[in-house]
């Protein structure tokens, strides 16, 4: 599942840097037909482009198939599916800004661009459920719904994200047992390591307060989730080519703790108020508290 997460976080970066200039201007609700071309441009040439890499350098490779279904809910302890509403999420919130740039009414961008992550990740589901090394999950498709349904939920509702889904990562020593699954250098297990990532539901305090309220507007409360004790995908083998694998626990661990809202940060640097609406899906590192059926109440002083 690690080459979907791969190419996103690459779609991902690759609809932000070209069309930063949106972070340098306020939005507005008359359409500029250059910016709407340019948005059009970039993200259909992303889209086809990268679904292509994919089908020609991954699924060609492989036994082709009638379209069919796999139930792979057990896998890596529900943290696949977190990654896939996440994913989807962040997608429809770079689409509705990059249309709100270009002018286009809320409404629309919200419900047009808003969808961009749950299109993308269903081309993936599809090319899934024609592989016969896989095949389509239900629960993928349910996850990608969720997502984008956050997002655009809040936007018709909030016209703003008071929740966001957010994403960590720190490395872990399971690699090592299984480099083929969980990465054989630092970037890949950060994209294949489950072990090492985590997923935060955080909420803007502010938001939720009166309009003139002296709680800080950029500060968050979030919850988090990960899983630990992972070297194989549902259940973690004994051996590896022929080498005894050691024995781990495989734990749910549950977080709380702050967090920063990286778009509510006042700043004159248009620089600095793009990278903080790109990246804004990153959780910023505080004291957390963790809990797990393993070791109960474990509180960290900085958790990443």
């Amino acid at each position: 599942m690690w080459r979907k997460h791969t190419l996103l976080i690459i779609v991902l970066l690759g609809i932000l840097l070209p069309l930063q200039a949106q972070y340098y201007t306020d939005y507005h609700n008359n359409v500029n037909k250059n910016r709407l071309k340019t948005v059009a441009f970039v993200s259909s040439g992303i889209y086809v482009s990268s679904v292509a890499v994919l089908y020609f350098a991954w699924y060609q490779s492989y036994p082709q198939s009638n379209f069919h279904w796999i139930n792979d809910n057990s896998e890596w302890m529900g943290m696949d599916k977190i990654g896939h509403a996440q994913t989807s999420y962040q997608i429809g919130n770079y689409g509705y800004r990059s249309l709100r740039w270009a002018g286009v009414d809320e409404k629309k961008a919200i419900w047009f661009g808003g969808s961009w992550g749950l299109i993308y990740m269903t081309t993936i589901e599809i090319f899934d459920g024609f592989s016969a090394r896989w095949g389509a999950s239900p629960g993928d498709l349910m996850s990608n719904t969720l997502g984008t349904g956050i997002f655009i939920g809040q936007q018709l509702l909030w016209h703003e994200q008071r929740l966001r889904i957010k994403w960590s990562y720190h490395p872990t020593d399971y690699p090592q047992y299984r480099s083929d699954l969980l990465g054989s250098n630092g970037l890949q297990s950060i994209l294949k390591d489950y072990n090492g990532q985590t997923y935060w539901l955080s909420a803007n305090i502010h938001s939720f307060l009166r309009k003139h309220s002296r709680f800080p507007v950029w500060l968050n409360v979030a919850v988090g989730y990960s899983a630990n004790g992972m070297i194989g995908a549902s259940s973690n083998p004994p051996e590896h080519n022929g080498k005894p694998l050691p024995y781990y626990n495989r734990t749910a661990q549950y977080y709380l703790t702050a967090d920063v809202d990286w778009t509510k940060i006042k700043t004159r640097s248009p620089f600095l108020r793009f990278v903080f609406k790109a990246f804004s899906f990153i959780k910023f590192p505080f004291p957390t508290l963790e809990y797990n059926n393993e070791n109960g109440m474990v509180f960290h002083w900085i958790y990443f």
